[in-house]
């Protein structure tokens, strides 16, 4: 099953999205160093289950518009992208699917949009006031965010020796090749890094956390055993910021567990949809 890309204008951003089938709305939001490919294997399965979805590589990413300066990247601006897709698609409502740096725009969207908001499923990244809440294990993990914030420099240093660095830092997944392809677009890495230079810049962590509101929508929050990027704990504690229903599911899987368990995943979506 092939889509189609469209194009649409937003704050003046060309920004590239796939809108498939009919029904209730799904908006699948990608993160780091992904692409709205990321959800290739959910996309068939809740078309032919009956959803509509819409699925933007968001901005800096993929087909669209990729600009250089990091404060083009703050988290308002983000939510702010999806709200303006939702309206140009006349979507009243929609539940979101969303996983890394996507799952952060989610919670802001959730947080500061419930009425446009059925559901929300955010994977491996928890709530922002809990994720810069940092355990000593989270930093551990973190390393990476400070060497993302050397414009320049990181840039050199993942692309050395044919992105040596890079594949380490995703533990040579299969997908790293698309990964790569994808990043070697003209301003394409810089883009990406941006998201964590304007949002997680390290002079900021002090004053942090990120205060936004508590969610009020169906939470379910998904984490995986193999994370190498993110502690269980961050996702569990954002229950704390979560004042509608919420459930936690525990997979077995590396960070990208779109790609690592689309079966499993699929069906915990849907059934959390269809049955709360």
């Amino acid at each position: 099953m092939s889509f189609q890309k469209k194009q649409v204008q937003l704050q003046q951003l060309n920004i590239s999205y796939l809108d498939e089938g009919n029904g209730p709305a799904i908006l699948f939001l990608h993160g780091f160093p992904d692409s709205s490919e990321l959800w290739r294997n959910q996309i068939p399965f809740f078309v032919e289950a009956g959803f509509r979805v819409i699925a933007p590589d968001q901005r800096g990413f993929g087909d669209s518009d990729k600009p250089q300066e990091k404060e083009a990247y703050q988290l308002p601006k983000l939510a702010n992208d999806v709200i303006q897709l939702l309206d140009s698609l006349q979507i009243e409502h929609t539940h979101i699917v969303a996983h890394d740096w996507g799952s952060a725009v989610g919670w802001v969207v959730a947080s500061l949009y419930p009425n446009r908001v059925e559901s929300f499923v955010p994977i491996s990244v928890g709530h922002p006031s809990v994720f810069t809440d940092f355990t000593l294990e989270q930093f551990q993990k973190s390393w990476y965010i400070l060497l993302f914030q050397f414009q320049g420099i990181a840039e050199q240093m993942l692309q050395k020796n044919d992105w040596a660095l890079f594949k380490e830092w995703s533990l040579h997944h299969p997908e790293h090749s698309r990964w790569i392809e994808n990043m070697k677009k003209p301003g394409a890495l810089t883009a990406g890094l941006n998201w964590y230079r304007a949002n997680l810049a390290p002079e900021a962590l002090p004053a942090m956390p990120l205060q936004i509101p508590s969610v009020r929508v169906p939470t379910l929050g998904i984490w995986s055993s193999g994370d190498h990027l993110l502690t269980e704990e961050q996702m569990i504690r954002s229950s704390e910021k979560v004042i509608g229903k919420w459930r936690y599911e525990k997979f077995k899987a590396s960070h990208w567990v779109p790609l690592d368990a689309p079966d499993q995943l699929n069906d915990v979506i849907f059934n959390f949809i269809k049955n709360g």
